[in-house]
């Protein structure tokens, strides 16, 4: 997994590569709490190129929207598809997270 960082405006977006599982969930959980410490509060995470997704990387993407909830922030999710998409719908998580189907949209939603 790789995750890339970059910034529009004060929103924080996440480009993740590859697959999300047990072993590299810590990382998104370090990423977020990093953006935390940094005081950015919105973030957008893009799963376009991730090819799959386990439990702890749900577990981790939660943990991610509880934490920003709690400084008045947001996590939106961006370009599910696939695997990734189905995983969220069979766990009815796909109502949880504010999910758009592009950067553009979600960023909008912001203001």
């Amino acid at each position: 997994m790789d995750i890339h960082k970059r910034q529009r405006d004060a929103v924080a977006i996440l480009d993740i590569s590859g697959e999300i599982d047990l072993y590299n969930a810590p990382q998104i959980k370090d990423h977020l709490n990093q953006l935390i410490e940094d005081k950015i509060y919105k973030v957008i995470i893009n799963l376009d190129r991730v090819t799959y997704i386990d439990s702890s990387g749900i577990g981790a993407l939660i943990a991610g929207v509880s934490n920003l909830k709690k400084y008045n922030g947001t996590l939106k999710i961006i370009n599910t598809s696939g695997a990734v998409r189905k995983v969220l719908e069979l766990t009815k998580l796909n109502a949880f997270f504010e999910i758009f189907d592009n950067e553009d949209a979600a960023f909008t939603s912001f203001h």
